[in-house]
């Protein structure tokens, strides 16, 4: 800034004036040379840990907790160090409601542009043609994608069907229970789901087709937050064609894997495509909407797209995130992003084949993506027990319903994903030791079951936490050795090289 301040003016001026500029402009020079910044701006150019002590070492914290644990938690990832740059960065500050060349808001040139980008990369990483897709890359996360699509698509009390939380599916898709309706997807609208097959806990489409001749839909949703396995697009794109119903794919979860080609591609059936970007896709967390261009539903579809993200369900894009966006799907479209989404396939199915050695039950068997779902009711375990175990020994997972539940709110299963460890450089081999970490997880969960005396999940957590028990012998035992095993890895975005345990961190062993 001061070296174009200071760069010659060629300005038509009297001399008087032209000398008044000059001295004002060095004046203007003298202050910012010497930084001469007024008390009540300095706190703008201070850094976090000065001006903020305290937040800074929660982040120190929790930077420290994902370098000591490991993150099997299917729906998150490890970003790249280049996209949290990105995210934290100068765009933060600029608002710019509206679209492309069509804002609220002046000032947005580079907004544009940065927009436009991510918009082509989107296209470019999931190998669309921009004449037969485009792309919204405004929405907040990907439920507000989901509402957005749905209000794009759908009038209030239009009827959709979408797969059943118990069996897999996500609370947006219209999730409801007998006493209250969750989401706005079902509040707004009416919803119906559709369930796997109890036998083969796959995708029941032949039920799906009868239950749409009955239920006339306007919109099938396909898509799921806990399905192990692969979809069939073309099956539920003939019910939907028989049916008149929009047809849209939910893939927040399978996005990489699907850019990535290593999925079934939803592109060549459906009229929407959503997701989110922080999944598989290993971005920042945003959502992206799809929308086809060129089938018989899709008149006045991006119109309609544009409109329903703003103004009718957000504000302003968040354009720190947008960048961090087009960072990610620049990532994406690399040939080393394919061998990526591979690993975390593989890595997956190494995990299942571990625990199905040991006796235990998974749905479905197995698993064609990124996750595994664990039954543990055959053990007389809840997800829950085995979730709060798993954070006290550092493996960070979550309880999660399983086919055949009578309640998602008591869940009978857990689910695991390798999205993370894959970006933490694990393959195979290492994967087998984290197999034998949950094994041992799971076991001293019957354990402490049992010294609880009762299924209580509070006498369960105090068997686990006594000072002098048993069991948090138990525990001790096996942390220290997941902690060893995980700070032997690399962390995207820290150097752990300069690690050093934080404030507030006790580590007793």
């Amino acid at each position: 800034m001061l070296r174009l301040l200071t760069r010659p003016l060629y300005l038509s001026a009297t001399p008087s004036s032209s000398l008044r500029f000059k001295q004002a402009l060095a004046l203007s020079s003298r202050k910012m040379a010497t930084f001469n910044t007024p008390d009540f701006n300095k706190v703008l150019y201070a850094p976090l840990a000065e001006i903020d002590p305290e937040v800074q070492n929660i982040i120190d914290k929790e930077t420290w907790r994902q370098f000591s644990g490991l993150e099997l938690i299917a729906s998150e990832n490890l970003t790249s160090r280049a996209t949290l740059e990105a995210n934290g960065s100068i765009l933060t500050n600029k608002y710019s409601e509206g679209l492309p060349n069509a804002r609220y808001y002046g000032g947005n040139e580079h907004i544009d542009e940065l927009e436009i980008l991510c918009r082509k990369r989107a296209l470019e990483a999931f190998n669309l043609d921009p004449a037969k897709w485009g792309v919204n890359v405004q929405p907040y996360s990907g439920s507000t994608a989901n509402f957005a699509a749905l209000t794009a698509l759908l009038q209030p009390q239009d009827r959709l069907m979408g797969l059943g939380l118990p069996d897999g599916g996500h609370l947006t898709h219209g999730y409801y229970t007998a006493k209250k309706k969750m989401t706005a997807s079902s509040i707004y609208f009416q919803s119906f789901p559709y369930a796997i097959d109890p036998t083969t806990q796959l995708i029941d489409y032949a039920g799906l087709e009868r239950q749409a001749k009955i239920f006339k839909p306007r919109l099938i949703i396909c898509g799921a937050s806990a399905y192990p396995r692969d979809w069939d697009y073309a099956a539920l794109k003939k019910t939907a064609d028989a049916e008149g119903a929009y047809l849209m794919a939910d893939i927040a979860h399978t996005s990489g894997l699907v850019a990535a080609q290593t999925l079934n591609d939803p592109f060549d059936y459906c009229d929407i495509v959503t997701t989110t970007t922080h999944k598989t896709l290993r971005g920042p967390r945003a959502g992206l909407i799809f929308f086809k261009k060129d089938g018989p539903n899709s008149q006045d579809l991006e119109k309609r797209v544009n409109d329903a993200v703003f103004p009718a369900c957000q504000g302003g894009p968040h354009n720190n995130t947008i960048a961090a966006v087009a960072t990610a799907l620049l990532q994406v479209a690399q040939p080393t992003f394919k061998a990526y989404a591979k690993q975390v396939i593989v890595n997956a199915q190494t995990l299942a084949a571990a625990l199905h050695e040991h006796g235990y039950k998974l749905q479905t068997g197995g698993t064609d993506n990124h996750l595994v779902l664990w039954d543990l009711r055959p053990l007389g375990l809840t997800g829950s027990k085995v979730e709060k175990v798993c954070d006290l020994l550092g493996i960070t997972i979550n309880k999660n319903a399983v086919s055949g539940d009578a309640s998602a709110q008591t869940p009978g299963g857990i689910r695991l994903g390798t999205s993370a460890l894959t970006s933490r450089n694990m393959t195979e081999e290492d994967i087998k030791v984290v197999a034998e970490f949950l094994h041992r997880a799971v076991q001293l969960s019957l354990f402490l079951q049992k010294e609880a005396g009762s299924k209580l999940l509070k006498d369960f957590i105090r068997a686990a936490t006594a000072k002098g028990s048993a069991g948090a012998a138990q525990v001790d035992d096996l942390r220290r050795d997941v902690v060893s095993f995980a700070r032997q890895w690399p962390l995207p975005g820290a150097d752990v090289s300069t690690l050093t345990r934080p404030a507030g961190i006790e580590e007793g062993f």
